[in-house]
């Protein structure tokens, strides 16, 4: 492992986020964000294209049949692969999560995040709890600066489902989460590299189909390692992980099978 990387990481999630989305909901931010970063507007998700199974792939990078978790409702691994957090626990650096959908708490197994914060956007409006991730993020990034921040944002996929994907209602969502995810970068893109991405994408009320609406996800990746406003030719969700280890310095778990994104140089 190059020593070139030893570098501190934050991941955002945007829940079904599309990408003619991010690049459709009319905000000015987009166009710097792929400006500065390297991106992909074609990146693969898993099928199904479920939250919680698509998040399991991405933290372990193996797609569904291989993690078996095929709904949203947790079961404990058959053949137990080791985790993001649990791999870069293990090498000593230390993770946190901030996030408003509970389910996402199985996605790390006990004793290896260093914080958790979790708000329920099942009790209070997604709109206040996006922010509120957001702030305690903030605050807890600012203060204690851990290795790898996992940041997720639940409001566009519940939009999605109320009003439905690409309608007036689900982009002024979209606007509204890239209004946290400048916050973020506008803090941490100078001592961070960060990635943005979702976990699916979604059609008229729903998502978890082969159809490409569901499948592509955006992909940005910002930092010294990724040439601004450059292209990744190819990338899926599974590639995410083994892109964070690389970054902080650590190896990669063997069983996974995604790819680094980071360009040999």
């Amino acid at each position: 492992m190059s020593s070139r990387n030893n570098k501190k990481v934050i991941l955002i999630l945007v829940d079904g986020l599309r990408p003619d989305a991010l690049t459709g909901c009319g905000h000015p931010y987009v166009k710097e964000l792929l400006e500065m970063g390297k991106y992909s507007l074609e990146a693969e998700t898993v099928y199904p294209s479920v939250t919680l199974p698509c998040h399991m792939s991405l933290f372990h990078s193996v797609p569904p049949e291989r993690h078996g978790i095929l709904t949203n409702t947790y079961v404990p691994q058959v053949r137990p692969i080791r985790g993001l957090c649990e791999r870069l626990s293990s090498a000593g650096k230390i993770c946190s999560f901030f996030y408003n959908w509970e389910e996402l708490r199985d996605l790390s197994r006990p004793s290896y995040l260093a914080y958790s914060y979790f708000v329920s956007g099942q009790s209070y409006p997604f709109e206040k709890t996006n922010e509120m991730v957001t702030e305690n993020a903030i605050s807890y990034i600012e203060e204690y600066k851990p290795d790898f921040s996992f940041i997720y944002l639940g409001l566009v996929d519940q939009i999605g489902h109320d009003y439905g994907w690409m309608g007036e209602e689900y982009m002024k969502a979209c606007r509204l989460s890239l209004d946290e995810i400048k916050r973020l970068v506008d803090n941490f893109g100078q001592e961070y590299s960060i990635i943005i991405t979702a976990d699916h994408g979604g059609h008229d009320r729903t998502h978890g189909t082969t159809q490409k609406e569901d499948m592509l996800i955006p992909l940005i990746c910002i930092g010294p390692d990724f040439e601004p406003g450059s292209k990744f030719e190819s990338a899926g969700i599974c590639d995410i992980a083994p892109t964070i280890t690389e970054l902080t310095g650590v190896p990669a778990v063997e069983d996974w099978k995604g790819k680094s994104l980071i360009a040999e140089k």
